[in-house]
């Protein structure tokens, strides 16, 4: 039995088990919307894979932001603006 919202049909026993997993896990947290840092409205969705990894766009205030690959926010980026944060 698979998850909703994610068709394991497509891959069948294609490219090994490990291989398919990552693929669920990036998959799975690409699609969800997530919270626009600027407007605070959740309508920030990734752009277009094929274009560009990364490019965030918000539906609401119609901003384009850069993010992580798979999520609005990734590690480093937290990182980053947390020891900003503590500098000022």
């Amino acid at each position: 039995m698979h998850q909703e919202g994610w068709n394991i049909s497509k891959y069948r026993t294609r490219y090994g088990t490990s291989l398919r997993k990552m693929v669920k896990k990036i998959e799975i947290c690409q699609h969800p919307k997530y919270t626009c840092s600027l407007c605070g409205k959740t309508k920030m969705k990734t752009q277009a894979m094929g274009q560009a990894m990364g490019i965030w766009h918000c539906g609401s205030c119609m901003k384009t932001v850069a993010g992580g690959a798979c999520t609005y926010n990734s590690t480093s980026a937290v990182t980053i603006k947390s020891s900003e944060d503590l500098r000022n």
